[in-house]
């Protein structure tokens, strides 16, 4: 029988932690970094190409998957994994920040969302029940709860009022999954915008209603990172020692050696797939933009000492190249190499955190992306 989830801190630095998660569908070494696959892909990417990169786990999206092609017909071909061929395990959001980015084709009610499909204008209700419904049908090993991320900045009754929303589905959606648990995992979502003291009664209140892990939403929305960072230290300060934490949505390779040194377990993000479409390489250089003439004569790898063949051994002529001619082989590969750069971070920062040398570890990391890319000979 698969192992049902736990978590467990095996060393801590400072307030960050080195831990594993256990899965129906296998273990993630943490601090880890998921991949995003709205529809049951990365990007294109095949779940080989993104496996190589050194994922462990993935996020799916349970509202894209509701319309299409629908949580019923994902769970008679076998659920997600077996759907997307993805045999490790999988997180899915429940649909709660599409609350925020599909407002104008939404209605909000305290029963739930009714959306207006982008894909074929039919009404489709989601609740925190059908959220729920929806990931056990999809077979995720982390479900999240249905909730109301804002944008900020936002006036602090809105912020409010969303919050204390959250909270009521919250409660709805344990109800909701302790019946389908199986096994597997549900996070409640902290919200409250900047505000610290909404924050502090949201995680409170979490706490009491008893979830498998935690996440803090509704930040990398409009803030400056210096207050998304205090609204992380001072949330995970309310979260429980022994349970993951989960930054959502967050972030660029600086705010993950940020966030991870005040104690976050998991992330993620669309940054890495989205920048490498865009011809924007991460590495240990910092940024580096494949679209500039700089490149196109230039017959070095992009970083030859990267733990990924394609950022070795195509050249950053080639890749300049395809950048430029818009074929599609270039955001495959950039898209590779951003998520291994992503992975090689994380790896690496479970190892300093073993060592106890997370500190020098990011200083040494930030001294390589302020020094930047090597010239060319």
């Amino acid at each position: 029988m698969p192992a049902p989830f736990s978590f467990n801190v095996t060393k801590t630095d400072g307030a960050a932690r080195r831990g594993e998660l256990v899965t129906p569908h296998g273990r993630v070494q943490t601090p880890a970094f998921m991949p995003v696959g709205t529809q049951a892909t990365v990007k294109g990417l095949s779940p080989a190409e993104v496996r190589a990169t050194g994922a462990d786990i993935l996020l799916g999206n349970t509202y894209h998957l509701m319309l299409r092609p629908g949580a019923e017909r994902i769970a008679a071909l076998g659920g997600l994994h077996v759907f997307m061929q993805w045999p490790l395990p999988i997180l899915t959001d429940s649909g709660g920040f599409q609350v925020m980015s599909l407002a104008a084709l939404r209605r909000l009610e305290e029963r739930g969302v009714t959306f207006r499909s982008h894909l074929d204008g039919a009404m489709v209700q989601l609740t925190p029940e059908r959220a729920i419904e929806i990931q056990a049908l999809l077979g995720a090993d982390i479900a999240m709860q249905l909730d109301e991320c804002i944008g900020l900045p936002a006036k602090r009754d809105e912020i409010e009022r969303a919050m204390q929303l959250s909270l009521r589905w919250a409660e709805r959606s344990k109800r909701a999954f302790d019946s389908v648990r199986n096994g597997r995992a549900l996070f409640g979502i902290v919200q409250g915008g900047d505000d610290a003291r909404l924050r502090d009664r949201s995680a409170k209140a979490l706490v009491d209603i008893g979830f498998d892990g935690y996440a803090i939403g509704g930040l990398a929305v409009g803030e400056p990172q210096d207050v998304m960072l205090k609204i992380v230290e001072e949330t995970v300060a309310e979260l429980p020692r022994g349970s993951p934490r989960y930054l959502m949505g967050v972030g660029t390779p600086d705010d993950l050696l940020e966030a991870v040194a005040r104690g976050i377990d998991m992330f993620d993000c669309v940054l890495p797939t989205r920048n490498g479409r865009h011809g924007m390489a991460f590495t240990r250089y910092g940024t580096v933009n494949l679209s500039n003439a700089r490149h196109a004569d230039d017959p070095r790898p992009l970083d030859e000492q990267s733990t990924h063949a394609a950022a070795r051994s195509y050249s950053r002529a080639y890749l300049n190249h395809l950048i430029k001619a818009n074929e599609m082989l270039g955001q495959v590969l950039l898209s590779t190499i951003n998520l291994a750069y992503y992975q090689e971070l994380m790896t690496g920062m479970r190892a300093a955190i073993e060592k106890s040398a997370l500190a020098e570890f990011a200083a040494a990391t930030k001294e390589g992306w302020v020094r930047g890319d090597i010239p060319p000979r």
